[in-house]
């Protein structure tokens, strides 16, 4: 990775340098061969909400924030997860480009991946089994990083980015572990990690930086996720769920689950995990009436841009960004 200039105190001071230009440059490839490679599969894209009454709660100990929409207490998106479910009534395979803004803890501020304001790649595919969803991110991931360096080898050398590591990623050749191995993993490493939560960000840094290619971790443990991700019916407590880690250190660069679709188990599953179901209303609404079986992730674009383009922070990716507790345009 290359080292971090200073976090901007004004815009130009940002846009000028010639490695944002050529990180945003990047950014916008990427986003081109998304869409061309989503679209090319039959995908739809639609433009999610930036508001609602309700939005995603698991969010990693970050805040929402609260909208008053005409009297109403709505919030910013943390991430359009429910939209996508209801948008399935419209459309079999889905995907939007979507801001998400997320009030991240103060210590986030340094870990070079946090960012109050960001963007997801969103997809989200009908009757799909989590397998599914694994391999079209895993075939998208492999299509635009190899759209990126066969386009733009110079702002890749620009950056000092050594394109022999993306490899074994064109190739689509990406590995996979459980999180119940990675658990056992960084615990044999030093790294107390609890085997009942998530792996927290300085674990993910720890297994990502081992790895020479982008693998993904899957089951996660009932609890450690929210709601709307499915449990195994044929291991009760375990979760068909899975996050996809980048190589050389760069950590978490998508998340994804086949999703909970029944209504009385989304109503469990939400006192579960401490949710109120009287907030989610027009949600268990459309889930009473029937939702469809889906499986689906999220591709934070900031990371992704971060890990292509071998920056050392997320907000290098972004032509304003928003740094966890740092005042700035």
């Amino acid at each position: 990775m290359t080292s971090t200039p200073a976090f901007p105190s004004s815009p130009d001071q940002h846009l000028v340098r010639e490695s944002t230009r050529a990180t945003l440059r990047i950014q916008s490839r990427m986003l081109a061969a998304t869409r061309a490679f989503l679209t090319g599969r039959g995908f739809q894209e639609l433009l999610p909400p930036v508001i609602g009454p309700v939005t995603d709660p698991g969010i990693r100990g970050s805040k929402q924030v609260d909208v008053d929409f005409y009297g109403h207490k709505y919030k910013l998106m943390t991430s359009a997860i429910l939209y996508k479910q209801a948008s399935l009534l419209a459309f079999d395979k889905i995907f939007y480009i979507a801001p998400n803004v997320r009030l991240e803890p103060l210590e986030t501020a340094v870990t070079h991946r946090h960012l109050a304001e960001f963007h997801q790649i969103d997809v989200e595919i009908r009757d799909a089994r989590r397998e599914d969803a694994m391999e079209v991110a895993e075939q998208l991931v492999a299509h635009v990083v190899d759209e990126v360096v066969r386009t733009l080898p110079g702002d890749l050398e620009l950056l000092g980015r050594d394109t022999d590591a993306f490899r074994e990623v064109v190739q689509g050749l990406f590995g996979r572990t459980t999180h119940k191995e990675a658990t056992a993993d960084l615990v044999a490493l030093g790294h107390p990690q609890d085997p009942g939560a998530e792996i927290d960000w300085q674990g993910e840094e720890i297994i990502s930086a081992k790895s020479s290619r982008p693998f993904f971790v899957v089951d996660y443990p009932k609890g450690s996720r929210g709601f709307y991700d499915r449990e195994d019916p044929q291991q009760p407590g375990v979760l068909r769920n899975f996050d996809l880690i980048a190589p050389e250190g760069y950590g978490e660069l998508a998340s994804g689950s086949e999703r909970e679709y029944d209504y009385v188990a989304l109503v469990t599953r939400m006192r579960e995990t401490g949710e109120n179901p009287a907030k989610y209303g027009w949600y268990l609404d459309l889930a009473r009436r029937g939702i469809p079986a889906s499986s689906g992730f999220g591709i934070g674009l900031e990371r992704f841009t971060r890990y292509v383009a071998g920056r050392t922070a997320a907000w290098e990716a972004s032509a304003y960004p928003k740094l966890p507790g740092v005042v700035s345009a």
